[in-house]
């Protein structure tokens, strides 16, 4: 039986002053699988990212590598589940691009030696050696997202959630970001609405509606329930229908040209 590196029992999780966000959750994560949580706007998936750190605390179980997540343990648990915001900015806040992925391990009692040695090697890795001095407010969004995610990687988590990371990037960006996803090793957690990285980069998949999950399984064969996917504001993705020779679903009240 595999390992689970996240599992999450009868969450369930209200804003103050709103209605429930998330009600009654369950799912697990396996150890180094790619797991993706899709679904429309609204759908709760931001917000259960963020219970899986401890960002937000609701009622329900949430447990990483099987240890609880609870007041005594939530320091560790945050050491092990790394979250990348959807936004860069929420995440970049030191002036320049090394200190921005040196702040974490200068906050874990490294010596100066070690933290500018694990910096470098991790701006190396993502292709930004020649960024360490640029201003984190100049770069674009593709290289913001790369430093977001080098800050959290930097910190060696083993498991990185990431919040729709290819959101507004052109492509180009695009791409590079999600072959770079792919050589990351590890546990991954992805939400997102680009169906067609889900379906490049994920093993399984949890659709989740209105603050529920409506539907989890195998990648691919939830993105190619096209039912089930317009019943939730979804598309099949386009990339699976080129895979299976499948032709594009169109709108009832649409015709093509002549």
């Amino acid at each position: 039986m595999s390992e689970k590196a996240i599992t999450i029992e009868d969450l369930f999780y209200s804003y103050p002053g709103e209605d429930a966000c998330l009600r009654g959750i369950s799912f697990s994560v396996d150890r180094g699988e790619t797991f993706g949580l899709i679904g429309p706007n609204g759908a709760g998936k931001s917000t259960l990212l963020l219970h899986m750190n401890g960002v937000l605390r609701g009622e329900g179980r949430v447990e990483v590598f099987g240890r609880p997540l609870r007041k005594d343990t939530v320091r560790l648990i945050r050491k092990q589940v790394g979250i990348v915001f959807q936004d860069p900015n929420d995440q970049l806040f030191m002036p320049t691009v090394f200190e921005n992925v040196a702040f974490g391990p200068a906050n874990m009692d490294l010596d100066r030696a070690e933290v500018e040695l694990r910096t470098g090697r991790m701006l190396e890795a993502m292709g930004l050696s020649g960024y360490a001095d640029r201003s984190a407010d100049k770069l674009s969004l593709g290289e913001k997202k790369k430093v977001s995610l080098a800050s959290v990687l930097v910190m060696e988590p083993d498991v990185l959630a990431l919040d729709e990371p290819t959101a507004n990037l052109d492509p180009g960006g695009r791409r590079t970001l999600i072959q770079l996803l792919r050589s990351i090793p590890g546990t991954k957690v992805i939400a997102t609405h680009d169906l067609d990285m889900a379906f490049e980069l994920c093993t399984r998949i949890a659709l989740m509606d209105q603050g529920t999950i409506v539907a989890a399984g195998a990648a691919g064969d939830i993105l190619a329930d096209g039912d089930l996917l317009e019943k939730h504001s979804l598309e099949v993705p386009l990339s699976l229908l080129i895979a299976t020779g499948a032709p594009p679903r169109t709108n009832s009240g649409w015709r093509p040209g002549p």
